[in-house]
């Protein structure tokens, strides 16, 4: 065997030792990757699920409330006359505000959820609207920058 032949040998050996541990370094970070988005994304769904078995026993409770009481059909009749636009509106700047209390009178107004803070029947259909909305929305989103900002929106449009 010649020289030239064993450092052939040699180079070729190295370069197919290397383009293993690539590979195998390549299918380590898929697989950590795609382990990682899965159980992100799992964790979002079970949250999600979580939400809407429990707004199916509220929606229960809510028929059987609303024959006996007035004020749940007078905030639901007020909700209906906003529309979506305004509604998203009013829940991006009460969120923007931080204040839990005023948020929640804010979700009482736009009728996500019911007087007694339980997540209404349109609940996740509203909170699963709100993302495109804001992408669609964004400058108005990001015109509302500042606690202050939200508030003062808030104070305006809310009855």
């Amino acid at each position: 065997m010649t020289r030239n032949q064993k450092i052939a040998l040699g180079c070729g050996g190295a370069g197919c030792l290397g383009l293993i541990v690539v590979a195998v370094a390549g299918v380590l970070i898929w697989y950590f990757a795609y382990r990682t988005s899965y159980d992100r994304y799992a964790n979002y769904n079970n949250n999600y699920n979580y939400n809407l078995n429990r707004n199916e026993n509220s929606n229960e409770n809510a028929n059987e409330n609303t024959n006996d009481d007035s004020t749940n059909s007078s905030s639901s009749s007020s909700a209906d006359d906003m529309s979506d636009d305004d509604k998203h509106k009013l829940f991006q700047a009460a969120a923007v505000t931080g204040d839990l209390e005023l948020q929640r009178r804010v979700w009482v107004k736009i009728g996500i959820v019911d007087e007694d803070f339980t997540p209404g029947n349109k609940y996740a259909e509203f909170i699963d609207a709100h993302g495109p909305w804001g992408v669609r929305n964004y400058q108005w989103v990001a015109s509302m920058n500042t606690p202050e900002k939200g508030r003062a929106y808030v104070n305006e449009h809310l009855d």
